[in-house]
């Protein structure tokens, strides 16, 4: 629509401003373009009802659009005025007639070197005054950049930030563009300058290649991409590749940060490599300053039955400190549950394999349904119905679950039984017979079953589905403690395994698969 097209609509009032037609619209609300008291154009953004019918979300967006406000920036679209208070909240920014980077690359292709060198520079300079006042964008991507006169302009800077964390609170939902959401975002971990040198990487990929930075199908698979780290960087020029690479990076403490950026792109401007610049040694890290929040950063955590995409319990990391691991899992609490695992198969196989099928399908299930229903939210937006569906449609997501998990478990139980063959064949009795359900038999086959199930077919979803549980049910202050407990479990069994010489297979009579002697 053009500007001749917006300003012959029919106008209308809100506050002093006058409305002359719609710019667009995303999650946080209605884009108008408007005209203040003087004439000059602003872009007003109204507000949806799950953000204006919200007391608690209007009076954290106030105290942070206080922050934005001194933000002064030519290539950010600074806020200039806000109502909060009434019938209808808004926020007024610059307006910046300027296309999308999404519709010019679409419109015109990848862009060339000259342009994408003005790209990169332009942004790194917009997020540096944003973070210079202690706000991350989180949601930087080509919808959120305009193009005036060659140069981006960022647009819905920590406003972007602020609704995603009222949405996040209030229902457990990360919102966004797939492919443009950091992992960081995806998973509720903290959100820190890394997670918007990650977008700002996104979005040159994208400019780069003229497509998607992790590709397009289904939600959950884009986002599964991201997750892993499976960023497409064909056709980005293999000078960028490797600064690209390195800010989309999984693990925020392994992106660079804004002088190692400057510095690539320097090198990039002279015709040089960017490896240099971002290359780490085997090991290294880097640690990325932690922004301060302006808000109160404590999202609750769902229900597990529920639980959607992004969820995490109350943040309880100190400060400086950064997660385990960018998934939000607990490798140590999963090495000690491994343990306990293959200690447990020591002293009964069979009740330690029943315990084993019910944990996986109860992690299926509970990433069967964050996917559905962030997939119902992404697509339709937040209903009061998403909670009902989600718990009348559970039962049918348990199918689901104990279905797949029947089939996940084929290759895990072959590959189990026959590592305790060749190590009873290995390791014979005293007496010179082979014993496939010795205690060393058992222990390797269990051991290989449980790696199996854990990388082999099927073991994404039962990965997403324990990292999410173990954020939900083991918080940072209580892991030691879940270590602990689970470590002297595993020594319990294992010595009362070894003191009855060989395993129990109750409650059946003989050891399955001719295991026995």
């Amino acid at each position: 629509m053009s500007m001749g097209e917006r300003t012959a609509e029919q106008s209308t009032t809100l506050g002093p401003y006058r409305l002359h037609g719609r710019l667009g619209e995303g999650g946080m609300g209605v884009v108008h373009l408007g005209l203040d008291r003087a004439g000059r154009a602003v872009a007003i953004k109204v507000l949806r009802p799950h953000i204006a019918h919200d007391p608690d979300a209007r009076a954290r967006l106030a105290r942070e659009v206080s922050t934005l406000r001194r933000v002064r920036h030519p290539l950010v679209a600074e806020v200039l005025d806000a109502d909060l208070d009434g019938d209808q909240p808004y926020v007024v920014t610059r307006f910046v007639p300027g296309a999308g980077l999404d519709a010019v690359v679409r419109e015109h292709g990848a862009l060339a070197a000259p342009q994408l060198l003005r790209l990169g520079v332009g942004l790194a300079s917009a997020l540096q005054a944003i973070h210079d006042v202690h706000v991350v964008h989180r949601d930087l991507k080509p919808g959120n950049v305009l193009v005036l006169d060659g140069d981006p302009v960022v647009i819905d800077f920590g406003i972007a930030h602020v609704t995603d964390d009222i949405r996040l609170t209030s229902t457990g939902l990360v919102m966004g563009t797939p492919g443009y959401l950091s992992p960081e975002v995806i998973d509720g971990g903290r959100v820190t300058e890394a997670t918007d040198w990650w977008g700002w990487a996104a979005t040159l990929t994208f400019a780069a290649s003229g497509r998607p930075p992790f590709g397009r199908g289904p939600m959950d698979v884009v986002i599964d991409r991201v997750r892993r780290g499976q960023s497409d960087l064909d056709g980005v020029d293999e000078r960028l590749r490797p600064l690209l690479a390195a800010a989309l990076s999984v693990d925020p403490a392994q992106r660079p940060g804004q002088d190692e950026v400057i510095d690539a792109l320097d090198r990039y401007a002279a015709g040089e490599s960017t490896t240099a610049t971002v290359t780490l040694l085997p090991g290294a890290t880097r640690l990325m300053p932690e922004v301060p929040p302006s808000y109160d950063d404590d999202p609750l955590a769902p229900p597990l039955a529920a639980a959607p995409l992004g969820t995490a319990g109350p943040s309880d990391t100190p400060d400086g400190a950064t997660e385990d691991a960018p998934s939000g899992r607990r490798p140590m609490v999963l090495a000690a549950l491994f343990v306990a695992l293959v200690a447990g198969a020591l002293a009964d196989p069979v009740v330690t394999a029943a315990a084993v099928a019910v944990l996986c399908v109860l992690a299926r299930l509970v990433e069967r349904n964050r996917t559905v229903l962030a997939r119902r939210r992404y697509e339709r937006g937040r209903r009061r119905s998403d909670l009902w569906v989600a718990t009348l449609s559970s039962p049918w997501h348990l199918l689901r679950a104990v279905f797949v998990q029947a089939l996940a478990s084929i290759q895990p139980v072959l590959l189990g039984v026959a590592t305790a063959f060749c190590v009873g064949l290995v390791l014979p009795m005293s007496d010179g017979s082979a014993h496939p359900a010795s205690l060393p038999a058992v222990g390797a086959g269990a051991a290989i079953a449980l790696l199996t199930a854990w990388w082999g077919p099927g073991g994404g979803a039962l990965r997403r589905g324990t990292a999410t549980s173990l954020r939900v049910l083991v918080p940072r202050t209580q892991r030691w403690t879940w270590v602990l407990v689970l470590v002297v479990l595993a020594a319990g069994l294992a010595w009362w395994a070894v003191r009855q010489g060989e395993p129990s297979w109750w409650p059946v009579q003989n050891a399955p698969f001719g295991l026995g002697r």
